[in-house]
């Protein structure tokens, strides 16, 4: 009978021993998951940090950069708002002696719904 307990004793011993061995293992297991998922994040990363500075370069040879196109578009705005300008000034004198002759060419008439 203290056989058959010692031998019990060996068994449990045996299956906690397992056990924590197993647990271990699943701890490592975990352990080479996360450190290559942060491995991959950092790949992923840099990639895409490569891809963006790719995009840039590419951008400023074809479009130039944005600073050169808000420059080019502030330009090409002022030169248009100044040929307004110019044409403005250049009918308005004209505009405004139209407007004078019609309203000071008074043609006083009866209208033609009135009676007598």
């Amino acid at each position: 009978m203290a056989s058959q307990t010692q031998g019990i004793q060996q068994l449990l011993a045996a299956e906690k021993r397992a056990a924590e061995k197993v647990s271990e293992a699943r701890k490592r297991k975990a352990r080479r998951l996360k450190q290559a998922k942060e491995e991959a994040q950092d790949e992923i990363e840099k990639y895409r940090k490569e891809r963006e500075r790719q995009f840039r370069e590419f951008e400023a040879k074809h479009m130039g950069s944005k600073e050169d196109v808000a420059l080019k578009i502030d330009n090409d705005t002022k030169l248009r708002i100044s040929e307004m300008n110019r044409l403005v000034q250049g009918q308005k004198e004209g505009v405004i002696q139209e407007i004078l002759a019609l309203v000071y060419d008074i043609k006083p008439q009866i209208h033609k719904n009135y009676r007598q």
